[in-house]
């Protein structure tokens, strides 16, 4: 990874707008970017804002279907839509939509795909300089790649998910079966083309540099929070009878919520558990089967609700007292997590439970909340227990300490510099 560049990314972070006709352009392919008031991550829309001050600008190039919500953003018969947002320009491109993991999401990547390498659907849009393929799946990367040898431009392949590593250690496939074959065969070949490429992970180093690809080609940039759209929010005021636990994000395989679900089941036993309440607020695969778990326990400490847009996180994060972040125990996790949700929750300036394995804690190294090991109801209970004693002065020092540690690391401003740094780089430039 390219640790050496810390000088470089340091200066690029504080450079001043540059005028137009000097700023370079980058197509950004992710096929499930969110545009900003939507329901999931938006990372890309973020870092395209922030740009600018680093000398480039960027296009988003997405799927025209929501995949939080399944929404169709385009009507009937338009093909494809050019729409700006805060001056960063989306291109939807029509995709068909889908429910779950099945064959329909699978059809839905390959319309994307075929999509972006229609030529007519791209012909409106500013030449390239450069071009990032963001591989929440690696037909996007791959689709990219072609992209940018068509315009005779670099190629940079953002690494969101290790695959096929991540379906591997969560069990969906084995290391011999086919799929895994080709979409290491795949991966590696994405890897070996393209200029940079940037990670999420911290430790993703680990796994990448021993396919034959060198260090200096990996940057790190993780995700991030605008701290100015999420204001500082007083706690609530201060109820004996009251203490809410929040959890907002997916409902699936990987966030393991069965395990909250049985720890809320022994809060529930003990006398100063009569107070606490759990929030889960979101959607997923899962959660018909959780809301069905926990009426069957009797889980009256345990509310369901609805996934909310993304502008509206700051008000409901502003009425928990205190989060809770939780995985299973997956080997995918020793290269590290970069969760938005979790610094969503650092960034309302709430405590934190932590419970992961992963190589990489946010929440301890700021000293924001209590560190639980993964699928140990009982362990996370007593977390949970304890936190909910904690007196007031102490959960507001943990919730500043999680936003300070969030402005040092996770700015999107200075997160944009890095991008930038990593654009430039790919054309063979110094740092501006």
């Amino acid at each position: 990874m390219d640790r050496g560049a810390n000088s470089h990314l340091r200066s690029a972070m504080t450079r001043k707008a540059f005028p137009p006709s000097d700023m370079k352009h980058v197509w950004i392919l992710n096929h499930y970017a969110q545009e900003p008031g939507g329901a999931g991550g938006t990372r890309h829309f973020s870092l395209a804002r922030h740009l600018p001050a680093h000398g480039w600008k960027a296009t988003l190039i997405a799927a025209s279907t929501d995949h939080s919500t399944g929404l169709q953003r385009l009507d009937a018969g338009e093909q494809k839509r050019l729409q700006h947002y805060d001056g960063v320009p989306f291109l939807w491109l029509r995709t068909r939509g889908y429910s779950g993991n099945g064959l329909d999401r699978v059809g839905n990547m390959l319309d994307y795909t075929r999509a972006v390498l229609k030529r007519r659907n791209l012909s409106d849009l500013e030449a390239p300089d450069a071009i990032i393929g963001s591989s929440v799946h690696p037909l996007a990367a791959w689709a990219g790649r072609r992209l940018a040898k068509r315009h005779g431009v670099p190629f940079i392949f953002e690494v969101r998910d290790l695959w096929p590593q991540t379906l591997i250690d969560m069990g969906r496939i084995s290391h011999g079966h086919p799929a895994a074959i080709g979409l290491r065969w795949l991966e590696t070949s994405l890897y070996r083309d393209a200029s940079r490429i940037i990670v999420l992970l911290p430790k993703a180093n680990e796994y990448i540099e021993p396919l034959g690809v060198s260090p200096e080609k990996i940057i790190w940039i993780p995700n991030g929070v605008d701290l100015e759209s999420f204001p500082v929010r007083p706690p609530m005021a201060p109820s004996s009878d009251r203490f809410t636990l929040m959890y907002f994000g997916a409902h699936g395989a990987a966030n393991g919520l069965d395990n909250l679900l049985a720890a809320m089941q022994l809060v529930a036993q003990v006398p100063a558990g009569i107070r606490i309440c759990l929030r889960l607020i979101g959607d997923g695969p899962l959660k018909p089967s959780l809301m069905a778990m926990a009426s069957e326990r009797g889980l009256t400490n345990v509310s369901f609700e609805n996934p909310v847009p993304k502008s509206r996180i700051p008000d409901l994060a502003a009425q928990a007292d205190a989060f809770v972040f939780n995985l299973i125990d997956a080997p995918v996790f020793r290269y590290g997590i970069s969760s938005n949700k979790l610094f969503d929750f650092l960034a309302a300036g709430r405590p934190v439970i932590f419970c992961c394995a992963s190589s990489n804690n946010p929440v301890g190294e700021a000293g924001a909340g209590i560190t639980v090991p993964p699928e140990d109801p009982p362990a996370l209970a007593a977390a949970i227990v304890e936190l909910a004693s904690v007196p007031e002065a102490e959960l507001i020092r943990m919730g500043q300490a999680g936003r300070l540690y969030l402005d040092a690391n996770h700015g999107m401003e200075k997160l944009a510099g890095r991008l930038a740094f990593a654009l430039d780089a790919s054309l063979g430039r110094p740092s501006r």
